[in-house]
């Protein structure tokens, strides 16, 4: 977190910044990228977990009993599509009774706004969604989806994203102050088409090859 945007984390730690040189190399092939993106939506995952809920449980080890922690709340992931999907697979295997939705929404070029095409979200009822949409650019993709599952009864609600700008931030931060946001890089702002800079590029066509 920083003062300018207290509802942000970067991750800094160098595994996770060579796995972000590798997604930004144009040259990187879509099977890397789709790996690369898998190896980092770990690490983000495990960064967003320090807000997860925790209880105590007595276990018995093979020597004695003692008192361990579980996570409290379910656990709900929803990707913002298609991007989102990328995100999804490395998240899946580390907690395999992960409930997932989706939430459909694609960006109009020409003015930057959300437009909805699909939704599909399981019961948020006592659940921490992570929220995946890879990439936060104006904010406004990640802010209609928020705002969609709180309407639908989200209330514990975490953004993950791969590249964040700061203006997409700070939208955020405006509309949505209570949703952390996990990013593990900060770009430097928006060129005239609404693309993150430097970025990655388009996230979706990197990691389909279309």
């Amino acid at each position: 977190m920083s003062d300018a945007h207290p509802n942000l984390t970067v991750l800094t730690n160098p595994l996770a910044q060579q796995h972000m040189t590798v997604l930004r190399d144009r040259t990187t092939d879509p099977d890397v990228f789709r790996r690369t993106t898998r190896q980092l939506s770990t690490a983000l995952l495990h960064e967003a977990a320090g807000s997860f809920v925790t209880e105590e449980v007595e276990v018995e080890t093979p020597l004695e009993r003692t008192t361990g922690v579980r996570i409290a709340k379910d656990l709900v992931a929803v990707p913002v599509l298609r991007a989102g999907l990328g995100l999804l697979e490395g998240i899946t295997r580390q907690l395999p009774n992960l409930k997932v939705g989706y939430v459909g929404v694609f960006r109009d070029e020409a003015t930057a706004q959300p437009q909805e095409y699909y939704t599909k979200l399981p019961d948020l009822d006592n659940a921490h969604v992570l929220v995946l949409e890879p990439m936060l650019a104006t904010g406004g993709s990640l802010a209609w989806a928020v705002s969609k599952i709180k309407e639908l009864g989200g209330t514990d609600i975490t953004a993950i994203t791969v590249c964040a700008a700061p203006v997409g931030v700070e939208h955020m931060g405006e509309v949505h102050p209570d949703v952390p946001i996990i990013t593990a890089a900060l770009d430097r702002g928006l060129d005239h088409n609404f693309y993150i800079r430097p970025g990655i590029g388009d996230m979706g066509d990197r990691l389909f090859g279309t």
